[in-house]
């Protein structure tokens, strides 16, 4: 009998390389079902400020590719808008969660967004052997928008150029795409009637995006795990949309959750077949979440379908 134990080199034995090998192998189904499918990723949070985490994402980027998926990568930046804003001592402000933004903070927002974020990212993906090419809503009207009135408590407030999504155009997208080489990344700013660019949650541009495109797959890397039961805080790795309605009357799923679950239900309403929302700081999040059969985050389904007999959902 073979002995698992022996060393082939490296330092492995031959029972490490066996178990890699079933990690392909239980990859395999996933990947046929969905070669030539767009994938629309949400990047943000931690996952955008820890060096090694951005090689991990960069990395599984760069091999969806590679394997036949087409990913659209989606970004934030609110971190590096903070820094910019703070040097010339302005205090960023918050409504609901949406920057306030004037005329001078946008045009901060829209220079870090594009002219330092944007290209970083677009930098990472082509040092991890993609090719990547930079957008904003500016680009082609790529994300034409009107401004955006925030309710609070029952009365519309301005908060400035924060912009709300009113059409998608996606034909620089679809010939990126059309040609299986490049990998669009997009900056979360839009442009309205006015000529006036807008700033965007970038969580609302992903899922408009997913939506238009009609993705297969809507990704959200967040600095959480996922939906967790907050009676037993365990992770809730699949629920249906009826679930998802349920949780949030019976007070399971609360807070800042909330909007995102109703989001990928949004974008689930709008075509999208799967939307997930998982740990960026998880090393190789979006294989882990994407190819295994448990995954590691949650996935919100408008009902349980699954891609092949023996998947696990």
């Amino acid at each position: 009998m073979t002995d698992l134990n022996q060393k082939v080199g490296g330092g492995q034995t031959l029972g490490d390389i066996i178990k890699k090998a079933e990690i392909l192998i239980e990859a395999l189904p996933y990947i046929e079902s969905l070669s030539g499918q767009t994938v629309v990723i949400k990047y943000g949070g931690n996952a955008m400020i820890n060096e090694e985490l951005k090689t991990s994402v960069m990395q599984d980027v760069v091999l969806l590719k590679f394997i036949g998926l087409n990913p659209v990568v989606v970004h934030g930046g609110g971190p590096d808008i903070n820094k910019a804003l703070s040097q010339y001592n302005v205090k960023s402000e918050f409504v609901n969660g949406l920057r306030v933004t004037d005329k001078f903070t946008m045009q901060i927002a829209q220079m870090v967004l594009t002219g330092k974020t944007n290209k970083e990212i677009v930098s990472n993906i082509n040092a991890a052997g993609g090719m990547a090419v930079g957008f904003c809503g500016l680009d082609g009207k790529l994300i034409e928008c009107q401004k955006h009135m925030e309710s609070v408590e029952g009365q519309d407030v301005d908060i400035g150029y924060v912009g709300e999504i009113t059409k998608i155009n996606t034909r620089v997208l679809e010939l990126m795409l059309k040609d299986h080489q490049y990998i669009p990344v997009i900056a979360p700013i839009g442009v309205g009637e006015d000529g006036e660019s807008y700033n965007i949650n970038a969580d609302t541009v992903a899922g408009e995006i997913a939506a238009a495109l009609k993705a297969e797959k809507l990704i959200l890397l967040t600095d959480i795990d996922g939906v967790k039961n907050t009676e037993t805080d365990q992770l809730l790795h699949v629920l249906t949309e009826p679930e998802v309605h349920k949780l949030i009357d019976d007070g399971i799923i609360t807070g800042g959750m909330i909007p995102k679950v109703l989001g990928c239900l949004d974008a689930i309403h709008k075509g999208v077949n799967r939307t997930h929302i998982i740990n960026g700081c998880i090393p190789h999040c979006l294989l882990l979440e994407i190819f295994t059969n448990k995954g590691i985050g949650t996935m919100i389904m408008k009902e349980k379908k699954r891609y092949f007999k023996n998947e696990n959902i």
